[in-house]
């Protein structure tokens, strides 16, 4: 038998982020297979932070892939996400999720976590006991649902004004 664990003293402000994206219509099916790609990708040339990176199937029907990532912070995750490739993607996401959905879960290493879905009609994960409220004010940013001191280094990639007022 071998038996181990980790020793994470390294790693105080370590994020455990699970993603994952859903073909809700066949019209997803390209664009799943469009995307996946992409952003598995990030693994191959990891932005600073993060620390590995793990795909996963979560089920073949619906089609449903997902990834699990290590961030050494909610910073540098924070800074990822609001920067290239990832901003953009993001913008054409919320502009049209042409037949998918996506979701996410943060967990930290000091406690909290927290999750967002668009267009994710199965109540997966945290959705499944917790009552849902809608991404909008002080849960509209993940810095904000996971009660996170201070400010961001750049602007999210659409503000909450612009999301809503295009009818999302």
């Amino acid at each position: 038998m071998d038996r181990c664990t980790v020793n994470l003293a390294d790693y105080p402000d370590l994020v455990v982020l699970y993603l994952g994206m859903r073909v809700n219509t066949l019209r997803g099916v390209p664009t799943l297979l469009r995307f996946g790609p992409k952003i598995w990708a990030v693994a191959d040339n990891p932005p600073d932070g993060l620390l590995a990176h793990d795909n996963i199937i979560y089920s073949l029907f619906p089609l449903h892939i997902g990834m699990r990532q290590y961030w050494r912070s909610f910073e540098s995750l924070e800074t990822w996400a609001r920067s290239e490739p990832h901003r953009q993607w993001w913008q054409t996401f919320l502009r049209d999720p042409k037949g998918t959905g996506f979701w996410h879960e943060a967990y930290f290493m000091q406690g909290g976590m927290e999750t967002v879905s668009v267009n994710v009609p199965a109540q997966l994960g945290l959705r499944k006991f917790a009552p849902e409220a809608p991404a909008k004010g002080s849960m509209f940013s993940a810095r904000l649902r996971a009660a996170r001191d201070g400010q961001a280094s750049s602007p999210a990639p659409v503000s909450e004004d612009e999301l809503y007022r295009n009818g999302h």
